[in-house]
């Protein structure tokens, strides 16, 4: 298909990236790339893991310099390679990045003046009557009806991340359509119900004429709701789009540069029958009503589905021994007895993949080769010694087989895009051929390639055996993924989906059910 374009409008366009190119070392991250957004739309950017869509959003911040290029906001031209994040918002660039900067056991209205600061007397003291006033008129003209004295972090995570977005823009004037909000994955942590909550917002927000640059990997987000997007691929300009004129399959094509395949977690479905007849790996009882038990096949992928907060995460942290198991009895491949420690509970063959993968998996400093070998390290030892030849030996196998975009094994870990980090700390465990493998939103923020890439890991896992535990906010990955799924509440589990495949509306119904006062 040959990648659509946005028409020609007689409406300059409020904002214009030229030419933007950015270089680290021989890794070209941008190759003059060119952006243009209209006065109070929502302007997608689309692209793969390390298509330099992050890149982009950090040189227009100004936390990046980028080696050419211009901007062009409401007719006040910058400079790229000299712009800061002072000009930026001189400019009126507000952003809201992927990693929410709000503090959730503060109030709303003192997240509200951090950044911009607190009202104060003239002995220093803060007002905290003015601090909230200010706070009432910011919700009011956002629409955002939260008490200022809530705590943030008791709100759901739509609401918070409308507190954001508000924090960003209240210094604007609200006849001001000249700002350009930026906002990076904005729903990328939100359950289905919340998404539209938030999408519902900014639409209104862009229909009072604010301009939004809104970076995700859902696509049928954009498709309901932007106005207009552009997508890279590789650092370059692979097209533009009207979302009124393409289909999911029309962008996954201008992002991968190529129609893609099924998934292979949709697409391999013998082995379900296979996974029926072989041994239980896990059981896990008294998780539910009448003594419920969890019970994991070898070969099989049970999915976990449940709103946040509804105790998936802690069941999987319970079962790799970081908190204390909360059932009755807890069985791994016939031995019973509670796991004492993350150690424990990988000498009983488990492996955990947590959902906040940059604090509790990554070791973003540190080499990629060194990231894959830290749980096999004795396979590479010999008397206290590493045999780096080893090491890096093993790992620029495995950067070649996961297909890995890395400029060599020694880069550190934090140079890779969020999808190919995934893929790096997922096989560090499966090196370890674990029998059970535990999985927290594993394709969380990453794109369509990297989401079909880390579904094929999963069934290469249970190919060798394994049985995978699969938790994910997305019930259509649930539903793509997984041989049954298990509705969980309050640390329970409540419900079972044996239907095959699970339907992402069965899913939402059980989900929200049960979560009913």
């Amino acid at each position: 298909m040959s990648s659509p374009t946005i028409e020609q409008r007689p409406d300059a366009p409020l904002l214009s990236v030229t030419g933007v190119r950015k270089a680290y070392g021989a890794t070209q991250a941008l190759d003059g790339v060119s952006v243009e957004a209209r006065r109070g739309s929502i302007h997608a950017l689309l692209g793969g893991n390390g298509s330099g869509k992050s890149t982009l959003i950090k040189i227009l911040a100004g936390v990046v310099h980028a080696d050419a290029g211009s901007l062009r906001l409401a007719g006040v031209d910058r400079d790229l390679t000299s712009h800061s994040p002072a000009g930026a918002r001189a400019m009126n660039l507000h952003f809201v990045h992927q990693e929410n900067s709000t503090f959730p056991d503060l109030s709303v209205a003192e997240n509200l003046s951090i950044g911009r600061g607190f009202e104060v007397g003239a002995l220093g003291r803060v007002r905290w009557g003015a601090v909230r006033r200010r706070a009432v008129d910011v919700l009011e003209r956002f629409e955002i009806d939260v008490s200022p004295d809530a705590q943030l972090g008791r709100l759901s995570n739509a609401t918070q991340m409308m507190v954001s977005i508000a924090r960003a823009l209240q210094d604007t004037n609200e006849a001001d359509d000249d700002a350009i909000l930026v906002l990076d994955e904005p729903t990328a942590s939100l359950p289905t119900h919340e998404v539209d909550v938030l999408l519902t917002a900014l639409r209104k927000y862009a229909g009072q004429g604010h301009t939004i640059l809104y970076v995700t990997h859902r696509l049928q987000e954009i498709l309901s709701y932007a106005d207009e997007g552009t997508v890279l691929r590789d650092g370059k300009l692979a097209g533009t789009f009207d979302p009124t004129r393409v289909g999911h399959d029309d962008l996954v094509t201008m992002i991968m540069g190529q129609p893609i395949a099924p998934t292979v977690a949709r697409a391999d479905r013998g082995g379900r029958v296979e996974a029926q007849r072989s041994p239980v790996v896990l059981r896990a009882g008294g998780l539910g009503p009448d003594d419920t038990s969890l019970e994991l096949r070898a070969g099989e992928v049970v999915g976990l589905a449940g709103i946040l907060g509804s105790g998936r995460t802690r069941l999987l942290r319970q079962l790799f021994g970081i908190v204390p198991f909360s059932g009755t009895t807890l069985e791994i491949d016939g031995k019973s007895g509670p796991l004492r420690s993350p150690r424990h509970a990988m000498r009983r063959g488990v492996a955990y993949v947590p959902e906040n993968r940059h604090d509790e998996a990554a070791f973003s400093d540190l080499s990629i080769s060194r990231n894959l070998s830290v749980v096999v390290l004795p396979s590479h030892s010999r008397y206290w010694y590493v045999n780096r030849r080893s090491e890096r030996a093993a790992a620029r196998s495995l950067i070649a087989e996961l297909g890995v975009k890395a400029a060599s094994d020694r880069s550190p870990l934090s140079s890779l895009s969020g999808g190919n980090q995934q893929k790096v700390i997922m096989a560090r465990w499966l090196q370890r051929k674990p029998r059970i493998l535990l999985l927290d939103e594993p394709s969380q923020g990453v794109d369509v390639g990297a989401r079909a890439e880390i579904h094929a890991l999963i069934r290469k896992a249970t190919r060798e055996g394994a049985a995978v535990l699969l938790v994910s906010s997305d019930f259509d990955e649930l539903a793509a993924a997984c041989d049954r799924v298990l509705v969980v509440s309050d640390g329970r589990i409540v419900a079972e989906v044996e239907e095959h495949p699970a339907q992402e509306a069965t899913l939402n119904k059980l989900v929200y059910s049960v979560e009913k006062p």
